[in-house]
């Protein structure tokens, strides 16, 4: 059975710091529908791996780290994002830290690991519908997707979102190094040879430079006919 027949699903792909995470929190709250945060799984997958000193140029050994994953997700109240637990203990500050970021941008490259966890993805699908948030959820993951939206923002843009953030968070951070951290990131998202990160063919792309979450998400609402 497809994700389509299962239940409907509106796969929201981009960046980092192009405004998915809080969209899709809203989107799922407004719909009363499930909520997958993909990129959760990878930085988790780069946490535990970190946790248990793997090697990071070890790709069966990450793999294996994907597969044994003991994850849980609570929502959160207001815009803050959902509350994640690995093996039992609360890691949701822990995994937005830059550096489990950039780790989990170079597990997510790995063929043997995003295949360890892709059947996980797609049992979040479930009735009344899932709204699910990542980087390859409408090419990948769910093709068949009811609704697919690809949110981008400038680098400039995501990392002056990212360093008001990691300010509120007490981290001090220099914007510039912010701007080069993104690019980067971009750029190996964009060339991996697994499920680069690009729009799917008949997604709709949503520029978020210079927009506010409200705006964002009527655009969106509207995209999806759920306004």
């Amino acid at each position: 059975m497809t994700a389509s027949e299962q239940a409907p699903v509106i796969a929201v792909d981009g960046p980092g710091g192009a405004g998915k995470g809080t969209i899709t929190q809203l989107l799922a709250r407004r719909l009363g529908w499930h909520l997958l945060d993909s990129g959760a799984l990878y930085r988790l997958t780069a946490l535990a791996a970190m946790k248990q000193a793997v090697d990071f140029d070890d790709e069966t050994l990450l793999a294996g780290v994907a597969a044994a994953l003991d994850v849980r997700f609570e929502p959160s109240p207001g815009d803050e994002p959902a509350r994640v637990f690995l093996d039992g203990e609360d890691v949701t500050g822990a995994i937005r830290t830059e550096e489990c970021g950039d780790r989990a941008s170079r597990v997510a490259a790995i063929p043997s690991v995003r295949e360890a966890l892709l059947q996980r993805q797609r049992d979040f699908c479930q009735p009344p519908g899932l709204v699910a948030d990542g980087r390859d959820m409408g090419t990948v993951v769910f093709p068949d997707a009811s609704h697919k939206i690809f949110l981008t923002a400038s680098a400039e843009e995501r990392a002056r979102r990212r360093h008001e953030q990691l300010l509120a968070q007490g981290e001090n951070v220099r914007l510039p190094d912010l701007v080069k951290e993104i690019q980067a990131r971009d750029e190996r998202d964009m060339n991996r040879s697994t499920a680069p990160l690009k729009p799917a063919h008949d997604a709709q792309v949503v520029e978020t430079t210079g927009l506010s979450i409200d705006e964002v998400l009527d655009q969106v609402l509207a995209v999806t006919g759920r306004t």
